[in-house]
């Protein structure tokens, strides 16, 4: 795995991962203060105990449940962002693929089989009791040396030998000598890692909160920002909160936080007998999409939403109303809101981190025609500001504990009456429109997944989705 398939040599970020996503800052900080421990007795030892060190300080005490989940969900993102293509290459060229690895199989099984196609996956074995790791290992021990040629053996039998075996140190020789034939990986931490429009299938949702990988250095580093970042986020929510909305966006802007503003917006709505509001039609980012919306036009403006907690709910500066998926009680409700005035809605229903639009609710379209769709991105440096696995509510806060977080707003030309539904035209197809209209401008990718989609294949039952179409242009993004 690490130094052949991927490029780093290293696996101590991926146990990063794994340890602020499902213990927290403090787990985190337990592996870091142990990594100088473990890199002593990984070069001056042994392999085998260095390993295990990063084992027990990540592992000891977690939930099996919470280890699987992160490795299916957040770990596929940072691993293929590491591909070494020449490896790559002469894997996903074979017909059958084995991947044996130090690494614990429970962080590595997931990715290896879901997006590189790997048919089995020989790993160190954790050991558990009552559904917790106890952060030792099982039998035979750490996957290393001998160990690795025992398991291939096992695996494999006397009779069959593989064809090529892949490695990049002495200790993965006793394995390769029982390929027919063997190939070092020069270590070339520089070569460019595979692009994702290579791989058999599209990473198109991950969770987690961490931007970057956290090598030893941006652990460290966001272990410091941490404190100094929630005190800054809890200035910027109560600046938000607590101001009027036509001086939000000045506040933001001294407090570092970046609003952009591009197109012109429109006015607001005359309240009329036979005019509604204006419906502003957002791609999902983040919770606090409506709230930059507002912050973009000055005034509050009313928001529908599925879901919501009650602190991000205590805290917003604008007022939510939650649908209850009841499609006629929705509807009503929204006419009702629109009858007072402007309202803000994601008809994605879900956020998604990747250049993808999910695919759009069209009750919306049924509902007015004054519909104005507005492309939302943003920058994060340090932290996203979503979450599929942890508590929502925590959301806006990651969000303003980057250092300097950026949100462009784009406001669209208003749909033209010919276009929508008033004109006979179907409520799907006014909602395909307005999709591709925001993701031709944020040069985004129109996919068939939804909200639903989402959470199966974060939930790891995604086997009637795979076989779906992923993406509209199916071609492009999966690269066939």
């Amino acid at each position: 795995m690490d130094g052949t398939l991927l490029r780093g040599r290293s696996s101590f970020p991926y146990f990063a991962l794994v340890a602020f996503e499902v213990g927290g800052i403090l787990r985190l900080l337990f592996l870091l203060l142990a990594s100088p421990l473990a890199g002593l007795l990984y070069h001056f030892i042994s392999e085998s105990a260095g390993i295990r060190v990063l084992i027990f300080a990540t592992f000891a005490g977690m939930k099996v449940s919470d280890i699987e989940s992160v490795a299916r969900a957040v770990l596929p993102k940072f691993y293929s962002s590491d591909l070494h293509p020449e490896t790559w290459r002469v894997f996903s060229a074979c017909g059958k693929r084995c991947v044996l690895t130090a690494n614990p199989r429970i962080m590595v099984e997931a990715f290896l089989k879901e997006y590189l196609g790997a048919d089995m996956v020989l790993g160190t074995e954790i050991d558990t009791y009552g559904g917790r790791a106890t952060g030792f290992v099982s039998g035979p021990g750490i996957l290393v040396g001998e160990n690795k040629a025992h398991a291939l053996r096992k695996a494999f039998g006397d009779v069959t030998a593989p064809e090529i075996g892949l490695g990049d140190r002495k200790t993965d020789h006793p394995f390769m000598i029982l390929c027919k034939e063997s190939y070092i990986v020069p270590a070339e931490p520089k070569v460019e890692a595979v692009t994702h429009d290579k791989l058999p299938k599209p990473i198109v949702f991950h969770d987690g909160r961490l931007v970057h990988k956290p090598t030893p250095f941006m652990a460290l580093l966001t272990i410091l920002w941490i404190p100094v970042g929630f005190l800054l986020a809890c200035l910027r929510i109560a600046a938000g909160s607590l101001l009027p909305m036509p001086h939000v966006y000045y506040a933001f802007w001294a407090l570092g936080v970046q609003v952009h503003i591009k197109g012109t917006p429109p006015p607001p709505a005359q309240k009329s007998i036979n005019q509604s509001g204006v419906l502003f039609i957002c791609s999902h980012r983040t919770l606090l999409d409506p709230i930059f919306l507002s912050t973009a036009l000055g005034r509050p403006i009313p928001a529908v939403t599925y879901s919501l907690s009650r602190l991000s709910e205590f805290i917003s500066p604008i007022k939510t109303v939650r649908l209850n998926r009841d499609r006629v009680k929705d509807a009503a409700m929204i006419k009702k809101l629109l009858e007072e005035g402007d309202l803000v809605i994601c008809p994605e229903g879900t956020t998604c981190r990747e250049p993808f639009l999910l695919r759009f609710s069209a009750l919306f379209a049924e509902l007015t025609d004054q519909l104005v769709p507005v492309a939302m991105s943003n920058r994060m440096s340090m932290f996203h500001g979503t979450t599929a696995r942890g508590w929502k509510g925590m959301d806006p806060f990651y969000f303003f504990m980057n250092p300097s977080p950026a949100y462009e707003v784009t406001f669209l030309n208003k749909l033209p009456e010919e276009l929508t539904c008033g004109a006979g035209k179907s409520s799907h197809d006014v909602a395909n429109y307005i999709q591709r209209t925001i993701a031709a401008t944020l040069s985004y990718e129109c996919t068939n997944f939804t909200r639903k989609d989402k959470y199966r294949a974060l939930a790891g039952n995604d086997g009637t989705v795979v076989e779906k179409p992923a993406v509209i242009d199916a071609n492009k993004v999966m690269g066939c």
